[in-house]
């Protein structure tokens, strides 16, 4: 069983026990060992047989009962606990949880009352009226769920980025160190970092294509081979996402490496440009009639088109190709340069590692400074902070940092923005602290004049440094709140508020084109892992991957710059 895996078994059995009123501390418990599993750097199979249970309680939230769960899932494949709260409560979590506001427990109402089982039952009593009479719903809710149910379907398919990363590099990353291959690398929407991908296409150079065939489909994530052949197969891996394989002569590669990147509209135009030129460009090559004239890298391609090389997370066709013709591609932001992380949350409220142990993680990842920004208190759910107790986390903040060399806590905190634009804090406490971040976490339902109000009303706090996650969207699962982001933006420019692109796989908010709108405005962004463990630091590359795809240059991100630097951005 791979991490994954293991992960989703915990959050499922978090769900179950909700649903049974279970102890809440028992349900989180589940949750960060969740987390933890889903969020470490090697296989957690490594761990175990490395140093067995004893290894296993030395990760952050796995005690001896949840360890011997996972001794139980690496040796036996199943989990009998998990099978038995299935066979109580048979309901299909993963779809009936993508539908807004499907909670735990309004899942066992209609499993109880109406023998609601997966999305195609909750359709059928919907459409029939059937769930308004419910206790906790009513007509409005019925409405919310068909919409729900549609807004679902239309994203069923693609898998988010974030839940494959790991899982596509690692066989990248097997396959180029292969004896036989030369050159290995996964191309398509994944190379282009899109939010959620299809599929997966592999591309290859060897001399024995055969043996890489053999190899790939004898992989231990493959659950069905579609099709084998010499220099192309198609294989189903067990998550239920496609992958393609092609072994390509090495002279075509840097050709069949930009058509198998994409975007087809991107391709398409690059052929109009190659026609105009007296040339044809395919997956095999560029080629003047019969003759060959590129050479066996990608970057050559666009040379001999008369363009500069265009970076994979542009090629959409929406301007890359005259900012390239002209000289006015933006200098995309590196990974891994990032000098901080502005939104972090710890065991005071939802995460599950110290406030100490994301310190030092965060300079082990390579950091120089981070933000702890807890919840705040209207957040019940999370445990969050009032204003006694975010007083409280400063001191101990405080001591921390005497122990700390080359590295910097600040405060902070995630304020919750209230219906009406207000905070849940007082702004006496808010001057306290070092970065404060609001978000909205409740009443999404607002219209699109009231809810840009409310954004608005919170950026115009004087206290109010950033907007985090902006439009609350968290993807293939509830829609983004109705904001008028050109607003939005102007509003940010005249209160010197910060914009946040968040990067944990779910959210990526802000969204590709509402990065480049703010970043053509002036605008000034962060992006901040939002993570909950110590182990979710590199979620940060998710962050970046979606600035490159919003034209994001360095100058553009405050957390490139040293903490002092960076504090000179703030209110």
């Amino acid at each position: 069983m791979k991490n994954v895996d293991i992960a989703k078994i915990f959050y499922d059995v978090a769900i179950y026990l909700e649903m049974k009123d279970e102890n809440i501390f028992k349900i989180r418990a589940y949750d960060k060992a969740a987390l933890t599993v889903e969020s470490l750097p090697e296989d957690i199979e490594i761990i175990y047989k490395r140093g067995g249970l004893e290894a296993l309680q030395e990760l952050p939230g796995i005690g001896k009962a949840i360890a011997e769960k996972i001794e139980e899932l690496l040796t036996t494949g199943r989990l009998k606990f998990y099978e038995e709260l299935k066979k109580e409560i048979p309901v299909d979590i993963d779809g009936l949880r993508r539908i807004e506001g499907m909670g735990p427990k309004k899942i066992l109402i209609l499993y109880k009352n109406l023998n609601v089982k997966n999305i195609e039952d909750l359709e059928k009593v919907a459409k029939a009226g059937k769930i308004r009479d419910l206790d906790n719903f009513g007509e409005k809710s019925e409405q919310k769920i068909l919409k729900g149910i549609e807004f679902v379907k239309k994203s069923s398919g693609r898998y988010l980025i974030g839940h494959i990363w790991n899982l596509v590099i690692d066989i990248e990353s097997r396959l180029k160190k292969l004896p036989y291959v030369k050159q290995a690398i996964v191309a398509g929407s994944f190379r282009r970092r899109k939010e959620t991908i299809g599929d997966i296409d592999v591309l290859v150079t060897s001399d024995q294509p055969e043996k890489v065939m053999d190899f790939f489909v004898k992989m231990p994530e493959v659950m069905d081979v579609f099709g084998k052949g010499k220099t192309k197969s198609t294989v189903i891996l067990k998550n239920g996402i496609d992958v393609d394989l092609r072994v390509v002569p090495e002279r075509s590669y840097g050709a069949a490496l930009n058509y198998f990147t994409g975007s087809k509209e991107h391709n398409v135009a690059l052929r109009r440009i190659a026609i105009q030129k007296g040339l044809k460009l395919s997956e095999y090559g560029l080629f003047k009639e019969s003759k060959f004239i590129a050479d066996k890298k990608e970057e050559d391609v666009y040379k001999a088109l008369g363009l500069k090389y265009i970076e994979p997370e542009l090629r959409e066709n929406n301007g890359e190709i005259e900012a390239s013709r002209s000289g006015k591609l933006p200098d995309l932001i590196p990974y891994k340069s990032l000098k901080g992380d502005l939104q972090t949350q710890t065991t005071w409220t939802d995460g599950s590692s110290t406030i100490e142990e994301m310190a030092l993680y965060g300079k082990n990842y390579g950091l120089e400074y981070i933000v702890i920004t807890d919840h705040t208190k209207s957040l019940a759910m999370t445990g969050g902070l009032n204003e006694e107790k975010l007083e409280k986390q400063g001191k101990e903040i405080e001591k921390i940092n005497k122990r700390l060399n080359s590295f910097t806590i600040l405060r902070g905190a995630e304020v919750n923005i209230m219906k009406d634009g207000k905070l849940d804090i007082k702004d006496s406490c808010l001057k306290d602290l070092d970065v404060v971040g609001a978000s909205v976490h409740s009443n999404f339902n607002m219209t699109r004049e009231e809810m840009t109000k409310r954004v608005i009303n919170a950026m115009e706090n004087e206290n109010v440094d950033i907007i985090f996650h902006p439009t609350g969207r968290l993807i293939q699962k509830r829609k983004a709140i109705e904001l008028d982001i050109e607003k939005i933006i102007d509003a940010a420019k005249r209160t010197g508020t910060i914009l946040e692109i968040n990067g944990q796989p779910e959210r990526l908010d802000l969204k590709d084109e509402h990065i480049r709108m703010a970043v053509k405005a002036g605008i000034k962004l962060c992006i901040d892992s939002d993570a909950h463990d110590k182990l979710q630091f590199p979620l940060l590359e998710l962050g970046i991957a979606q600035a490159r795809r919003g034209w994001t240059e360095s100058k553009d991100v405050i957390n490139t710059l040293p903490m002092k630097q960076m504090l000179k951005h703030l209110k």
